[in-house]
């Protein structure tokens, strides 16, 4: 599946900004099934340094800085993505949850030593006992993990409401497992929580979710919006993608921009401005498909 996602993010400021810098997290990653063909990144003032570099996790990071005075600045990232279809998974014949958790500690090859990072507390996902108890009843004795992981996730589907404006970013776990309530973002730190206060290793993915108008309407341009979820390590298999807020597997209709530990490795605008005073943003996504 081919897709053109344009993503525009736009700051209103009630006094003029001298000078701002940004990092922005906007190019889509390539991995085994995603191919990332072009990211074209426009801002408005243009910016007087635009550079690139990968951050620790490997996702592209282009900074900014725009030293044009200004009480307007809109980012717009348009990127061609081709995302194929993940080979069929047999969830039972994945290793007991036990099992992966006990090499998960003792293997020392790379891939495993870059996942047992993602098997602690982050910034925004602190575990605890409350939630250790709530992830427990999806991993009994035995289980396959892959099993544990999609049974977590459609329990975190029926239990919780998609509430917008509910919560913030910074909202702790613990309180989204009080509230039962919140967005893409909650759900994917809530069930990497439960999943690390097991011992397994989990990320947080950030990009981009294909959506239809409903019957008879007609789709509107920048009517998408960004999207999260996670993936967990399975020993032997890898990163394995699991979406919460839609109770699915994520496959071509999943356009993969970063991952990390949680949402603050991977914001797709952050920086800092000279100026300003309040203000306003608004993000307006849309996900065409090409093909």
């Amino acid at each position: 599946m081919r897709y053109r996602v344009t993503h525009t993010t736009t700051y209103g400021y009630a006094e003029p900004v001298a000078t701002c810098h940004n990092e922005l997290r906007l190019t889509p990653r390539t991995t085994a099934r995603q191919s990332a063909r072009r990211t074209q990144l426009l801002l408005e003032p243009a910016p007087a340094t635009l550079v690139s570099h990968r951050d620790f996790f490997g996702n592209v990071v282009t900074f900014v800085t725009v030293q044009e005075p200004h009480q307007r600045l809109v980012v717009t990232a348009m990127s061609d993505v081709e995302v194929a279809a993940a080979p069929p998974l047999d969830l039972a014949a994945t290793p007991p949850w036990e099992a992966a958790r006990d090499r998960l500690r003792a293997d020392r090859t790379d891939p495993a030593l870059e996942a047992y990072q993602h098997a602690f507390d982050s910034p925004l996902v602190a575990v605890d006992e409350l939630v250790r108890q709530w992830a427990a009843p999806s991993f009994p004795p035995g289980r396959p993990l892959m099993v544990g992981v999609r049974d977590l996730v459609a329990r975190l589907h029926a239990e919780f409401a998609y509430a917008p404006a509910t919560t913030a970013i910074g909202t702790p776990i613990a309180e989204i497992l009080r509230l039962r309530r919140g967005v893409c973002q909650d759900f994917a730190h809530l069930a990497i929580g439960g999943l690390r206060a097991l011992g397994l290793a989990a990320r947080y993915v950030s990009g981009y979710l294909e959506t239809f108008p409903p019957p008879g309407a007609e789709r509107l341009v920048g009517a998408d919006a960004s999207h999260a979820w996670l993936a967990v390590f399975v020993p032997g298999l890898g990163w394995v993608d699991a979406d919460p807020t839609n109770d699915l597997v994520p496959c071509t209709s999943h356009v993969t921009l970063a991952w990390g530990r949680d949402y603050a490795d991977v914001p797709p605008v952050k920086g800092v401005i000279l100026g300003g005073g309040e203000h306003t943003v608004a993000v307006a996504v849309d996900v065409q498909r090409l093909g």
